[in-house]
């Protein structure tokens, strides 16, 4: 299986944020002709305020980004894995950060809602409160792609080896996390966890991420980018460059099975008293 990772500087902007979207997927069909695309998280907006958010997010199955990512999926035939979206709730001002997987016929195959969320302070001093507009969701998902078991997570979840266990328990061979990872964060740590998660799973690990500054208010932040793909035995087989754009690689089930018959750590884990 063929994949295609999309890097972005998504901004306070849906409108030039979904063309950029749908240029960079036509320009990954025609230069790569990948079976799955991957966006970065909040690919349709980063940034701005909370009403500006909530103006922003979708009540789905409706909304601009998820007509757009439809008509791209069918149009091309791909499996549009598409990052996450700002997902607007009927009776709450608080909005999901929510995963939504296209099929090649354009219905909708899997939604997951990032169930970590990024309270924390940078070693730049700078606050993320993440919880004062996103609700949590709570349930763990994987879907089938024609053949391949993809589990789904988003940026912060990252750092919560239990979330990916449980990926890899209900069968996943591949885990997709759509990422917007500080630069204070991600020049450290990014790397690191990626590659652990993929050795601990023993799964393909395919990380698409944000990059560049975008405006949080009054504050001008950074996103590491870095978007990468991870094999089974944790080697980055493949990294965007600098900058918006796109990486591809191949997806071998063959290498995951390899790997686990090698090293099968989920054969050999043993439930500790707690």
């Amino acid at each position: 299986m063929k994949v295609s990772l999309l890097q972005m500087n998504s901004v306070s902007d849906k409108i030039a944020n979904l063309a950029t979207a749908r240029t960079l997927i036509e320009r990954a069909v025609a230069e790569n002709g990948p079976n799955w695309v991957l966006l970065p998280e909040v690919f349709d907006y980063m940034g701005g305020d909370r009403q500006s958010k909530r103006a922003a997010a979708e009540v789905l199955p409706n909304g601009p980004a998820y007509t757009m990512l439809q008509e791209l999926a069918a149009k091309h035939r791909i499996v549009i894995h598409a990052g996450s979206i700002l997902e607007a709730l009927p009776h709450d001002d608080r909005l999901h950060n929510t995963t939504l997987v296209f099929g090649r016929d354009g219905r909708e195959l899997a939604r997951y809602r990032k169930i970590h969320l990024f309270d924390v302070t940078t070693p730049d001093g700078v606050d993320y409160k993440e919880s004062t507009a996103i609700k949590p969701g709570d349930a763990v998902v994987t879907y089938d792609c024609e053949g391949v078991t993809v589990g789904c997570a988003i940026c912060y979840d990252l750092r919560f080896p239990a979330l990916f266990q449980a990926l890899a328990d209900k069968g996943a061979t591949m885990i997709a996390l759509p990422a917007a990872f500080t630069m204070q964060t991600g020049k450290d740590h990014w790397d690191v966890l990626c590659r652990a998660r993929a050795i601990e799973t023993e799964t393909y690990f395919c990380a698409a991420a944000q990059t560049g500054a975008f405006q949080q208010g009054n504050e001008i932040r950074h996103t590491y980018g870095n978007s990468l793909v991870v094999d089974p035995w944790g080697l980055v087989v493949a990294r965007a460059s600098d900058g918006p754009g796109l990486v591809s690689a191949r997806i071998d089930p063959a290498r995951v099975h390899k790997v686990r018959a090698m090293i099968p750590v989920a054969q050999h884990r043993v439930p500790l008293p707690i």
